[in-house]
């Protein structure tokens, strides 16, 4: 005999039809289907909670998507972002259409992986409580592609992957190995993943090599970021037949600059030298420089094989022991390269300075030019010291135009990022056996100067024409800093005794800029630098041009390395496009919307370039402290998180962390308010910048992790 609910008074119903509305978000219900859930059998009661859902409806608390059905108003909406998953499973989606990253836990992932386009129920933020969400449905996948290592048992086998953010291991049929043993890395692509099963199904497409030998982690690192390392065959011998000697024809219909003194200044280990310097006095007393930069754009035909290989590739990359060009190396080495001794076709910006390095005109064009040497960083820069060598004279007046420029670019408000490079001596097996440091000196600095000159003159020549419609251009950016990492930068520099002051962008830079010089050679430098570099917005490509900040320039574009940037090879295409319609001949008209495609492209090209040198580097760093277990060094806090804090070893900037579950004399949180690892009982705190004497307790070069463990709290320099 089923029992009959009790007759109820109207106010608790009220709460009691909202309640069963709650619980079934999502799913309209008509007043039979509510009564029923409440276990209401009375005809009176039932056409009570009808009236009940009526008036809801009319006051605005629940709405009514199909007739007598009603739904629950809530405070969800949804979004479209990307996923950001944790090492721990869980993840933050991250949105155009929301300030605050949306936090959805493990359990709510729905099969996600990091990088994929994914939709959001998301529940909106309560008091101090940023919004949370699940995930209702996967729009499209980052990747499918995954780096890691083989795991195979007689009947099945598992693949492994090497991300922590990847949470799945991928079962593999034996069928599907392509002869991968075990043990060894691959890369294994998902096919499908059953709604029965735990793990997707899926396929080694390439097998590696074992784990540890150069060659083999090299390529994981680019293979994880999606990145090439090979050139496919069809674009090989496509190259290959690219003409190498210029015709008298051709020469003719360029500015002559072989007879001017010319030469180039690149790294000691360069192969590509995508930029000249020439230099004449002139009759009037002023100084002719020119800025000749390899026309890979004569070379590289719109929307050929070549052409859509390079666009794809946007960016060369360059990790520790390699560079994985952009273009191939008949182009990059040879053809294209301003090798000494030898007539380069070039694309040139022409500028006549003053002895205050004023710019008084500038010309642009295609020129052809003969390199008369071939000159490294090293030995210009001795030259300048010793005040003797080839081309003395020539070289010093280049570097005190240089410095004038840089001294008006400072003025203006540019900074003066300086940071040391972490540079591996490699033996003959890519093993590595010492570190060092790069910096720039003046012979570097010589060159950036002109580069800047040249790449800030071409865009300011094309965005600052007056006429009837702005040009459309490829221009480099870079916005403000974010006031509120601005805030927290300022906040923890304070602790070292310096000060940023921000009333205007100006005062920033000024600021900036005597913090850098002022930490120079100091313990804190290092991390000073890097924490001021994240505060600092990133810079990226787009037709949309607001400046670049922290050059203090209004215009700016990247013109002088087409060799291993493709947007150059853009900005060579669009400069003289404008320069033929200023001539007055007939030109194309110019797609915008597939432009800014390609800026965006390029931009996300450049940044994951960027993740898998740095990549690269902490894999040699994990290996390079490999055989120094137990060993004690002095490091500095350079990071702190809810795990533990990270700290870099001042000697050769090894970076690993301290867990908090490894501190053992106390109960240590991440005081999260004060930015700092905190002792529950004893108070004690380890913040940013502290001085800590450390011992490598773990390298584990599959995670690229280092682990230390606190061998004492600060020492004496």
């Amino acid at each position: 005999m089923s029992k009959k609910k009790s007759k109820k008074g109207k106010h608790f119903l009220v709460d009691e039809v909202i309640g069963i509305l709650s619980k079934n978000s999502g799913k309209p219900l008509n007043y039979k289907q509510v009564a029923a859930q409440m276990n209401i059998e009375d005809h009176s009661q039932k056409l009570l909670i009808n009236n009940i859902l009526e008036e809801l409806n009319e006051r605005g608390t629940i709405t009514e998507p199909e007739r007598g059905k009603f739904l629950m108003k809530t405070s969800e909406r949804f979004i479209i972002g990307k996923v950001d998953m944790t090492s721990g499973g869980d993840a933050y989606i991250v949105s155009d259409e929301m300030e605050d990253d949306v936090f959805v836990s493990e359990k709510k992932t729905a099969r996600a992986f990091h990088g994929d386009t994914v939709k959001v129920r998301v529940r909106a933020a309560r008091g101090s409580r940023k919004p949370d969400g699940e995930i209702v449905e996967i729009i499209s996948r980052g990747k499918t592609e995954f780096v890691g290592v083989v795991k195979i048992s007689p009947r099945f086998a598992f693949f492994v992957a090497d991300n922590a953010r990847m949470q799945t291991d991928i079962f593999i049929p034996l069928e599907n190995l392509l002869g991968a043993k075990d043990g060894q890395k691959a890369i294994a692509k998902i096919l499908e993943w059953p709604e029965k099963e735990r793990n997707p199904i899926g396929e080694i497409t390439e097998v590696l090599g074992d784990p540890g030998n150069n060659e083999t982690e090299m390529h994981a690192i680019l293979a994880e970021f999606g990145l090439p390392y090979a050139f496919p065959k069809d674009v090989e011998k496509i190259a290959d037949q690219i003409p190498t000697i210029i015709t008298a024809e051709e020469i003719a219909s360029r500015k002559d600059f072989r007879r001017i003194t010319t030469f180039t200044i690149d790294p000691l280990d360069a192969k590509d030298f995508d930029d000249a310097l020439s230099i004449r006095k002139m009759e009037n007393g002023n100084w002719e420089i020119g800025v000749h930069i390899a026309d890979v754009s004569h070379y590289l035909k719109t929307d050929s094989i070549l052409d859509k290989e390079a666009a794809s590739r946007a960016t060369s990359v360059y990790l520790v022991d390699r560079v994985v060009p952009m273009l191939p190396e008949i182009l990059s080495n040879n053809v294209c390269s301003l090798r000494p001794k030898e007539e380069k076709l070039c694309f040139s910006a022409v500028f006549e300075l003053d002895e205050n390095a004023n710019v008084l005109a500038e010309w642009f064009g295609r020129t052809v030019i003969f390199s008369d040497r071939r000159f490294t960083y090293e030995e210009v820069q001795i030259i300048l010291e010793t005040e003797q060598g080839d081309f003395y004279d020539e070289l010093k007046t280049l570097d005190g135009l240089a410095k004038k420029l840089r001294v008006e670019r400072f003025k203006k408000g540019s900074i003066a990022f300086d940071r040391q490079e972490v540079k591996f001596n490699l033996d003959e097996k890519g093993n590595p056996i010492g570190v060092f440091f790069k910096e720039q000196k003046d012979a570097h600095k010589l060159i950036e100067d002109f580069m800047l000159l040249a790449n800030r003159k071409v865009a300011e020549y094309v965005g600052k024409r007056k006429t009837n419609k702005q040009k459309t251009f490829v221009y480099r950016i870079h916005d403000s800093p974010d006031p509120e990492k601005l805030k927290n930068f300022s906040a923890f520099v304070s602790r070292f005794g310096y000060k940023i002051d921000t009333k205007s962008d100006k005062d920033i830079a000024v600021s900036m800029n005597k913090l850098l010089h002022d930490s120079k050679s100091k313990p804190e430098e290092n991390i000073i630098e890097q924490l001021a570099i994240r505060t600092m917005s990133k810079a990226i490509y787009t037709t949309q041009n607001i400046g670049h900040y922290g050059l203090a320039f209004d215009y700016y574009t990247h013109f002088t390395s087409p060799i291993r940037r493709y947007p150059d090879v853009l900005v060579h295409r669009l400069l003289q496009r404008y320069l033929d319609e200023a001539a007055g001949k007939n030109v194309l008209s110019i797609n915008d919307k597939q432009l800014e495609d390609e800026c965006k492209h390029s931009s996300e090209m450049e940044k994951l370039a960027a993740e898998a040198e740095r990549a690269s580097v902490k894999y040699k760093q994990v290996e390079f402290l490999e055989d120094k277990i137990g060993q004690k060094f002095d490091g500095i806090v350079s990071g702190v998180t809810e795990w533990g804090m990270f700290v870099e070893i001042i000697e050769n900037k090894c970076e690993g962390m301290i867990r908090l579950r490894d501190l053992a004399d106390d109960f240590y949180f991440f005081d999260q308010e004060n930015y700092c690892i905190k002792g529950r009982r004893s108070g004690k705190t380890f913040s940013l910048g502290d001085k800590l004497r450390i011992v490598v307790k773990r390298a584990d070069l599959v995670r690229k992790q280092l682990d230390f463990g606190l061998a004492g709290k600060s020492f004496d320099y």
